[in-house]
């Protein structure tokens, strides 16, 4: 066992989770998009489950989606009443994006009835549907299910790989699974031409700037051909989790947005494959961020990116403090101690 699962376990114990009511979804909201080579209206829901069976017994390092968990039992009927309440906001977008934070073939967290009536409601309505889960939740049994309510052609299923490198998964994520586990899911996707999205994180914890660079490459060059679209999230700092910890104790910076931007133009030379980047927290402390001065204009070329896959974008791009980056990318590896931080310059 990692050293890391019985620490995630400990943070989970002392974790009491905020009332919320079950009849009410975390969020919903409309969004663009890219799908079919242009840029589309995307409808999002957020559901509010039981919890991601993975984070109750512990769960990923960097995850902190169980905030926004119930945590007790939410029976089917609030399930639904959770769903059909946003949808009473639903304006014909082309795409709808459904979030539980955590699995969606999980029939613990989304009972196959409420799967059922989901998908049912939204087949004539969307032109796409993104769904995410774990591997180990991605059978031929929950496909096979999945076929009976809607044309597996509008489906794609994101899942949470965060990188090809078992090691780092397992003593610096926690994620519970192996990248054959990952590919055994994907090979179930593509027999029934499902559409895969394979999120890689962004520097994990215990990772230098550099090593975080070179796990995300790394990690493209191995999934490239399994996926339909690559999403990049850079790793931020969730309350009550394991990144956390380390970041008040000095011991964790997210990613800088150069170290974002490096490693979409290079991925874009690897593969034509779709490449998305969503952050979280972006600009600010807990999120991937540079300076002050140059945060939104990072943030905005990533943006207009991920939109239209154009590297354009992502050219041309310089601040003073790109050097300070630089020197931590050469330099941290080397030093003994406590990460460089030069975040501390801007706050």
């Amino acid at each position: 066992m990692s050293l890391l699962a019985p620490f995630c376990q400990q943070l989970k114990l002392q974790f009491t989770p905020k009332p919320h009511s079950p009849n009410q979804p975390v969020r919903y909201w409309t969004e663009k998009d890219r799908f079919n080579n242009s840029i589309k209206e995307a409808f999002v829901i957020i559901l509010r489950t039981r919890g991601c069976s993975w984070a109750r017994n512990g769960g990923c390092s960097m995850c902190g989606y169980f905030n926004d968990s119930h945590w007790n039992d939410i029976s089917e009927t609030q399930l639904k009443t959770q769903f059909h309440t946003a949808m009473k906001h639903y304006q014909d977008e082309p795409i709808v994006k459904l979030f539980n934070s955590g699995s969606f073939f999980d029939p613990q967290e989304m009972p196959r009835a409420v799967q059922h009536d989901i998908l049912t409601t939204l087949r004539e309505k969307a032109e796409k549907i993104a769904v995410e889960s774990r591997p180990e939740y991605i059978t031929k049994q929950n496909l096979d299910s999945l076929s009976k309510n809607i044309p597996l052609s509008k489906i794609e299923v994101g899942i949470g790989l965060e990188t090809a490198n078992d090691s780092i998964r397992k003593h610096a994520i926690n994620k519970g699974f192996t990248l054959l586990d990952y590919k055994k899911a994907v090979s179930q996707l593509s027999k029934l031409d499902i559409g895969v999205k394979t999120y890689i994180l962004i520097k994990p914890p215990l990772l230098t700037e550099q090593e975080a660079i070179d796990d995300s490459l790394e990690t493209v060059q191995i999934v490239k051909d399994d996926s339909s679209t690559i999403s990049f999230n850079p790793c931020n700092v969730q309350r009550h989790t394991t990144v956390e910890y380390f970041w008040h104790r000095h011991n964790y910076r997210p990613p800088w947005l150069w170290t974002v931007i490096d490693i979409l133009q290079k991925s874009k030379h690897i593969t034509n494959t779709r490449l998305q980047c969503d952050i979280s927290g972006g600009g600010s402390p807990r999120g991937a961020n540079n300076c002050p001065e140059c945060n939104t204009t990072c943030l905005d070329s990533i943006t207009q990116f991920s939109l239209t896959q154009d590297i354009d974008h992502l050219l041309d791009l310089e601040c003073d403090c790109k050097q300070n980056w630089e020197a931590q990318c050469i330099n941290e590896g080397k030093t003994f101690g406590s990460n460089i931080d030069y975040q501390k310059e801007y706050q």
